[in-house]
């Protein structure tokens, strides 16, 4: 039971940042057809028109983007773990025998575990000082807050199953 409302998590969240790529591909896409719009217009009274009617490049396109990858990448952080679809190198540890990879394979989820407390733990540090500092986007004026503190959410989701995954390489029981 518990194994299934962790891998519903874990989904949930890479679905969650798949809909964000998927809107920033939008965002680009717009931002594209809009900047060159305008660059065939020339500099006459279409361009006036368009600019005018709202077409042209998306402003802080560059700013969302940036916010959005960011939330993508911890939203798959859970999934990956989860399934250990992180990129390996097992040329070496091939022909080392099931209970050798069993004890490395714990070993790398501690690891791993590890490893998203420490950027989960900055990321809530960081989220604090922009919220402190009251820091916001050049162009959109976009709480910078904002976005670590989404990406906080997601980022706490892949401490549950990486510690999740920890625990089950620990006790003899991976879930991949």
């Amino acid at each position: 039971m518990f194994h299934l409302a962790i891998t519903r998590l874990a989904q949930g969240s890479a679905i969650l940042g798949g809909m964000v790529l998927i809107a920033l591909v939008c965002v680009i896409c717009v931002s594209i057809l809009g900047r060159e719009a305008i660059s065939l217009a020339g500099s006459g009274d279409l361009r006036t028109i368009l600019r005018q009617i709202g077409i042209g490049p998306v402003t802080g396109d560059y700013e969302l983007v940036e916010a959005g990858m960011a939330f993508a990448v911890f939203s798959f952080l859970p999934l990956t773990q989860l399934t250990g679809s992180h990129a390996r190198v097992d040329i070496f540890t091939s022909g080392l025998g099931p209970k050798v990879n069993a004890v490395l394979g714990a070993f790398w989820s501690v690891v791993m575990a590890s490893i998203i407390l420490l950027l989960t733990w900055r990321l809530y540090a960081g989220m604090q000082d922009k919220l402190r500092y009251g820091e916001t986007t050049f162009l959109i004026q976009f709480p910078v807050w904002w976005a670590y503190a989404a990406c906080l959410v997601v980022a706490v989701v892949a401490c549950i199953t990486s510690l999740y995954c920890a625990v089950r390489h620990l006790t003899g029981r991976p879930v991949e």
